[in-house]
């Protein structure tokens, strides 16, 4: 009777969240599962579909376009801070390191930001008669003066660079957190061993941040893939298509052309992507090396 007792009480703990998961995620996503089979406008009466709207979606080269944009944001969002973060962390990591704690908090501020914010204030920054642009005229950089957000070359790695900018804070965070946990013993019998940097980088540091490198890949591959906020202040997915992302086309499939069920059905693909994308993500993370 214990050992069952002692079995259920994890799940005793879960309880609560997940009292809150199933009204408020669980039962909306197998509403929007239901929604996706039907011809809707939010108005008149739902018309049967089938699979109708997924083979619309799995077909459209906007839609194709769309996932492709999200890709190049992995890279932006996800890649670039996560390489960035590493040495950044092992900077502030170090005890004498003198004005860590402020370093720390300055790369941490832009995720304190409201997204919305950070739209804006970079879309002020950007702009064709920005700031950015007016420091390249000063230093008579003309040529590399551009309209950042409105280029069909530039809009879309101009947004990758803001979202990394975004997230770097989170991964230094992480990362910092995870040099805490390493034991100082590990450093001390590399370096008895004689290994350099590199190789007490590789061998030491980069197995002890396993955990953390995967929970910053997980939340910001997430991040790239349900863009939106970031998308819909500075740029509404153009110019023309050019940064469009499968959170602009459910906005407006469903709020501008009314087709509910066409947006039903992208939701849950995205849905599907995450969750493929996350599940990588841990399997690679849990694998162990051979």
């Amino acid at each position: 009777m214990r050992r069952g007792g002692g079995r259920a009480l994890p799940y005793l703990y879960l309880l609560p969240a997940f009292l809150f998961f199933v009204p408020f995620v669980l039962v909306p996503f197998a509403h929007t599962v239901g929604l996706s089979f039907y011809d809707w406008d939010g108005l008149t009466q739902a018309a049967f579909a089938g699979i109708d709207n997924y083979r619309e979606a799995l077909g459209s080269p906007l839609v194709r376009s769309a996932f492709t944009h999200a890709l190049v944001l992995i890279f932006f969002f996800g890649l670039v801070p996560v390489l960035m973060a590493l040495p950044l962390a092992a900077m502030s990591a170090r005890a004498n390191a003198p004005g860590g704690n402020a370093l720390r908090t300055l790369i941490f501020l832009p995720q304190a930001i409201s997204t919305v914010v950070v739209g804006v204030s970079w879309g002020w920054i950007l702009a064709l008669d920005g700031p950015l642009n007016a420091g390249l005229h000063a230093l008579g950089l003309d040529w590399a003066a551009l309209d950042w957000l409105g280029s069909f070359t530039w809009a879309l790695p101009s947004l990758g660079m803001v979202g990394a900018w975004t997230l770097l804070g989170l991964c230094v965070a992480l990362f910092f957190a995870g040099l805490q946990q390493i034991p100082e013993s590990l450093y001390d019998a590399a370096a008895v061993d004689g290994a350099g940097r590199w190789r007490t980088f590789r061998a030491v540091t980069l197995p002890g941040l396993k955990g953390p490198v995967a929970v910053a890949l997980t939340v910001t591959v997430v991040s790239a893939l349900r863009a939106f906020d970031l998308v819909f202040v500075t740029t509404r997915g153009g110019p023309g298509t050019e940064t469009i992302v499968p959170g602009i086309l459910i906005y407006r499939r469903a709020f501008e052309d009314s087709r509910l069920g066409s947006a039903a059905a992208l939701a849950v693909i995205l849905a599907v992507v995450v969750f493929a994308a996350t599940w990588i993500i841990n399997r690679i993370a849990d694998r162990k090396p051979s």
